[in-house]
């Protein structure tokens, strides 16, 4: 009796375990601006977009209506788009353009890709990303 017991704090310890490291690698790598290898070459522009490309770089989003972060990551990316000249902000409904959403393998929203002037991926963020991390990635694209 003594011993099932032990085996099933043993067990119960082990998921916890588990379960929290998991949640702690998610969290931080949720929201983090990185460059994706399949994403060079990728190429998108204003009939992809549904709105024109910025004169320097584009931030194009791709949420959904239940999405409670795309909320804050849009007022992030409208402030930036702002804050920098020649920067847009694109919006894409994800579930509306699947096509698209195939095409560039996006897993889930929001999703934030920066464009370079020529309409060029070169950054990705999954999740919400901060402020300070898209400004930096445009450091990249113009």
């Amino acid at each position: 009796m003594l011993m099932r017991m032990m085996t099933g704090l043993v067990v119960c310890v082990a998921v916890l375990v588990v379960a929290s490291a998991f949640g702690v690698l998610h969290r931080r790598r949720s929201g983090r601006v990185r460059v994706r290898g399949r994403d060079e070459g990728k190429r998108l522009g204003a009939a992809e977009l549904g709105g024109d490309l910025g004169e320097r770089a584009t931030l194009v989003q791709f949420s959904s209506a239940f999405c409670a972060p795309c909320r804050a990551t849009r007022r992030i990316l409208g402030e930036v788009a702002d804050l920098v000249p020649g920067v847009a902000h694109v919006e894409i409904d994800a579930e509306a353009h699947l096509d698209l959403v195939r095409e560039l393998q996006i897993l889930k929203t929001p999703t934030v890709l920066v464009l370079d002037a020529g309409g060029r991926v070169v950054r990705r963020a999954t999740g919400q990303p901060r402020k300070a991390d898209v400004i930096a990635a445009l450091g990249e694209a113009v």
